[in-house]
């Protein structure tokens, strides 16, 4: 079941998810921890399906950062070949189902065959317009301002813009998310309470929730439950509101 009517009004427009705790499920069971990844790949079917079904309009998984270019070699290719594999084997059922996929990160790291692989997803999806799937893959949120700095830099030293024009608008246009809303609710699975270089600037006015529940646990129902208890919030974005005009806040 979804969001009860009450809350309907109250969907985000966008959540973003760090999927975390494909390692520990595959280790409490036994497993190799590719085999976490592989079962986490069903979480991210059934997120889709509900966020479509709630009328989510952008769902942004991270699903690979710079710093992960650091564990194990072998799992490290084994996500890579998930990652090829998902891509070939999904783009044909988002599609149909309204879903335009975009990749959120560097692709300079990748084999010429992984790039061919996100240009072809991202092509056979470009006409869904019910929700745009954002995979964060090969992304550091530092990274990420630390070129938009550089290119903010770059046009004053050119000339194109002057020290007085840089504004939040124009640092937000620089940055890999140019062109999508900010996240209004991040969740992060596995009970682990950190953004780890996720969508830092963008962040600023998020509502957090750290559930528990281990990736590949993280259903359907687990994403309605979600949504309820985005519902529940008060988003002020620093200010202040009648009924809590007596208490004092932060921002």
């Amino acid at each position: 079941m979804g969001a009860d009517m009450n809350s309907i009004n109250k969907i985000p427009t966008h959540v973003a998810i760090i999927m975390d705790g494909n390692g520990r499920w595959a280790k409490q069971r036994g497993m190799e921890r590719y085999e976490g990844h592989l079962a986490g790949v069903e979480s991210v079917r059934s997120v889709v399906r509900a966020a479509v079904r709630n009328g989510v309009k952008w769902l942004t998984l991270y699903a690979f950062s710079t710093e992960n270019w650091g564990r194990p070699v072998q799992e490290v290719e084994a996500i890579m070949q998930l990652f090829c594999r998902t891509v070939i084997g999904e783009g044909e059922e988002l599609a149909q189902q309204g879903v335009r996929v975009k990749i959120l990160g560097e692709r300079t790291h990748f084999s010429a065959a992984v790039v061919e692989m996100i240009e072809r997803i991202e092509s056979v999806t470009a006409a869904g317009d019910r929700l745009t799937l954002v995979l964060a893959f090969n992304y550091s949120s530092r990274r990420e301002m630390m070129l938009a700095v550089r290119d903010i830099a770059s046009r004053v030293a050119a000339g194109e813009m002057a020290v007085e024009d840089i504004t939040e608008q124009s640092i937000s246009g620089a940055l890999m998310t140019a062109n999508m809303p900010d996240p209004d609710f991040i969740i992060r699975t596995s009970g682990e309470c950190r953004l780890s270089n996720f969508l830092l600037w963008q962040a600023s006015y998020s509502e957090f929730y750290f559930p528990e529940v281990l990736w590949p646990d993280f259903d359907e129902e687990e994403f309605d439950k979600a949504l309820r208890v985005y519902a529940e919030r008060d988003r002020r974005f620093g200010l202040v509101t009648e009924d809590n005009s007596n208490e004092i806040h932060g921002q």
